[in-house]
């Protein structure tokens, strides 16, 4: 009897789903052509092709040279803007017309002068790649006032470049160019023609002579001469540097300028005095007098005043004194006002408990006269906890105060003032004071964090240190239902809830470092805690407590190592469709002084931002499969993650995007814990359990800001029982047992 069910039960899903299509497809197709002029033709589609294979010819890349795209697709399928924009009325007196026309898009229609115009464009492309005898031809097919357009490319061979000479007139500039690394030289015998590598030849030699005091220099002094040798593809290349013209057209060689002075003024129409200290603002320009004008230097004087938060605005200016080669800078700046005070509410959602939060938030962007930024923040925040049974309170109250204090700079004696400048660094020290009372317990922590932020300037990696990270938890209050049910139990026998209900010391120390380019993005961070305290333990021979562990100051220490590892990257289809893929690896491993890792560096899977066919910490460990629900968030916990994430994102309309999405992963513990049974990784179970979810989900992005709703399904469920429906739902669907709902803000990865 269970057979004919299920297959009654997917066949109705599959119906549904035929219906759903069918519905998008009559929304999509005749209403698309409704505000099209009845003598002109909806485009369509647009294909750019080669009739064989190139191997240098990029036609996604050539794509962006079309003069006319038609219109989005939803999930490259449906044109739902379209669509939205058609259901409008013509009656534009009436506000739901309007909001519709708002919210589509107008039909994109065929246009033949624009189609020739983008095969001029197309031909001239690539010619500037190489292609010198290129065609480009145009086919157009009409069907239901709908227009197919083709863009055939036949590229043809591609020239090289057989020789290069210089025609530099100026001798002191040849000299220069003479004297350069030639490695660093873009262009070189045998190379492809490319117009573009030609460019940023000249856009080097510019930089170059830029940064040697070339004040005047630009790169239209450059040019390039190409004749081509017969009957061969082959290219004799003349880079030429022209002399500078002066007004009465007579020409003079390039003029090499010194700076003489270099001046601060305040640019306060109110208040003249600057309010940073003279070794700061030394310490921010990168320009000295008495030296060649540098251009890489202005950018980066630019650059680390806009990162000071007392600077608001900076303008740097050159005057030439008269009849000779020096200038003089002059650098405004324009200040912030100095102190700000803020009041932030907001709401919040722990694992679908509801409740408010209020912060408030005093900050000074110049405490020492350096751009030093200390900022203390007072927060309060209340929550209604539900499904407790045998507790007098039901509610989560948490009172915190923080303070910040930030230095745009490296601060440390180890640092001389060269490498100062050559880095964008950030110093931080915080201290954190934070009271939770829940039903259940009163929980204090106290934090001392000592850390250094820095990057390269034209880099695209960032560096952190967490040199010193002091944290102290303690459980001034237990109630009495709490430890008799789950701390002093014996039915419970619960090692992991014992452990994180105890005071303790956790001395980290970490280092991180993200990367990030284009569509691309990783990030990493590695910390320890113990180790010294541990070390230090030993050779003093320290005494050991009941359950052996070493203490500071009668409180036992973690003793623990982390590694977290995090790789996105995004795959462009169009300008409305792209696929991304999401690789999220964490372990962490207790040992010495802990058998067990602190609660606050354990992992845990589920979420928004993780298997989203699964709530917040409800997936995991391994197959462990949770029966107690009062204290599965401890339970549901790691040692190690996973987390692998396809997303295929694409926007809908309006401000509206849409997303299918399929999610794996699980955690694992590395020990064996009995009250955590199957959670225990073994490469052998490993594929087995594996979690899967699927589903899709609606963004609102106002662009400062993204509202996410995700709806996930389970695919895969590696803590079942006995039960086949259970372990692989999407064969055997259960909405009512297999969805998730998530709302967050921002984009999961």
């Amino acid at each position: 009897m269970k057979r004919p069910f299920i297959a009654f039960h997917n066949k109705k899903g599959i119906l549904c789903y035929t219906f759903v299509l069918s519905a998008m497809s009559l929304l999509t197709s005749c209403s698309s052509t409704k505000y099209v002029p009845a003598d002109e033709s909806l485009l369509n589609s647009v294909k750019v092709k080669t009739e064989s294979s190139y191997r240098d010819v990029n036609t996604a890349s050539l794509r962006n040279y079309v003069r006319q795209m038609p219109n989005s697709r939803w999930f490259s399928l449906y044109k739902l803007p379209l669509a939205v924009y058609s259901l409008s009325g013509r009656d534009s007196t009436k506000w739901i017309n309007r909001t519709l026309k708002s919210m589509g898009e107008p039909p994109v229609v065929f246009d033949s002068a624009r189609s020739v115009q983008t095969c001029a464009d197309l031909t001239q492309q690539l010619k500037n790649e190489g292609f010198l005898d290129a065609q480009v031809g145009m086919q157009v097919v009409k069907k239901r006032r709908k227009a197919d357009v083709t863009y055939l490319l036949e590229p043809g061979e591609p020239y090289f470049v057989d020789s290069i000479d210089y025609a530099v007139q100026d001798a002191e500039i040849a000299r220069i160019l003479a004297c350069q690394d030639r490695s660093k030289s873009l262009i070189y015998k045998g190379m492809k023609f490319d117009v573009s590598k030609l460019d940023a030849e000249r856009k080097r030699i510019t930089t170059l002579l830029a940064d040697s005091g070339y004040y005047r220099f630009h790169k239209d002094f450059i040019t390039y001469q190409a004749d081509s040798i017969a009957h061969s593809r082959l290219i004799h290349l003349t880079l030429r540097l022209s002399p500078y013209q002066q007004r009465d057209g007579n020409s003079e060689d390039h003029t090499r300028f010194w700076l003489r002075n270099i001046s601060y003024e305040s640019g306060n129409p109110n208040d003249s005095r600057l309010h940073l200290r003279q070794h700061v603002l030394n310490e921010c320009t990168h320009m000295q007098a008495g030296r060649p004008y540098t251009a890489t230097g202005l950018q980066n004087t630019y650059n680390h005043f806009g990162r000071m938060q007392a600077v608001k605005y900076t303008n740097i200016t050159f005057s030439q004194v008269p009849s000779t080669d020096s200038l003089d800078c002059l650098i405004q700046l324009q200040m912030n006002k100095p102190s700000t005070l803020s009041f932030q509410p907001e709401g919040t959602n722990t694992a679908g408990d509801l409740g408010a939060a209020a912060s408030l938030t005093y900050q000074n962007r110049n405490l020492f006269r350096g751009s030093e930024v200390i900022s203390i923040q007072l927060r309060g925040a209340y929550e209604a906890i539900r499904g407790l049974e045998g507790y007098s309170n039901q509610d989560f109250v948490e009172y915190s105060s923080e303070a910040k204090l930030q230095f745009p700079r490296f601060i440390s004696p180890f640092i001389n003032s060269h490498i100062r400048q050559q880095v964008n660094a950030t110093s931080e020290v915080s201290l954190l004071y934070d009271i939770q009372n829940r039903p259940e317990f009163h929980r204090r922590l106290l934090s001392v964090a000592w850390r250094y932020k820095w990057s390269f300037p034209h880099r695209h990696d960032r560096y952190q240190l967490d040199l010193l990270d002091l944290n102290y938890v303690f459980m001034p209050w237990i109630s009495d239902t709490f430890r008799k049910e789950y701390l002093e139990n014996d039915n419970t026998r619960n090692a992991i809830l014992r452990y994180n209900y105890e005071d303790l010391f956790i001395t980290k120390i970490g280092f991180g470092y993200s990367y990030s380019k284009d569509n691309t993005a990783f990030k990493s961070n590695i910390e320890t805690s113990g180790n010294l305290l541990s070390l230090g333990s030993k050779l003093w021979h320290a005494e050991k407590d009941a359950l052996g562990h070493y203490q500071m100051f009668n409180i036992a220490f973690a003793q623990y190592v982390k590694g977290d590892f995090d790789l996105s990257h995004a795959f462009l289809i169009d300008q409305n469709n792209q696929l991304v893929l999401h690789l999220g690896i964490g372990i962490a491993y207790p040992y010495g002084n802990s058998s067990v890792l602190p609660f606050e560096k354990r992992y845990f899977s589920g979420g928004a931002n993780s298997v989203r066919g699964w709530s917040v910490r409800t997936l995991g460990p391994g197959k462990y499969k949770e029966r107690d629900g009062r204290i599965n968030f401890i339970n549901q916990t790691g040692d190690m993650k996973l987390d692998l994430n396809a997303e295929f994102r694409t926007r809908l309309f309006w401000k509206f995007s849409g997303a299918l999405f399929v999610d794996a992963g699980n955690i694992w513990t590395l020990r064996e814990y009995k009250e955590q049974p199957g959670g225990q990784f073994d490469i052998k179970d490993f594929p087995n359990q594996i979690a899967v979810g699927y589903g899709l989900g609606l963004r609102l992005n106002f662009d400062y800001f993204i509202l996410r709703f995700d709806l996930g399904m389970k695919a895969v469920n590696p803590a079942y029982e006995a039960d086949d429906d259970e372990h692989y739902p999407i064969l055997h669907p259960k909405f009512s047992r297999d969805y998730a709902f998530h709302f967050a803000v921002g984009l999961p990865f």
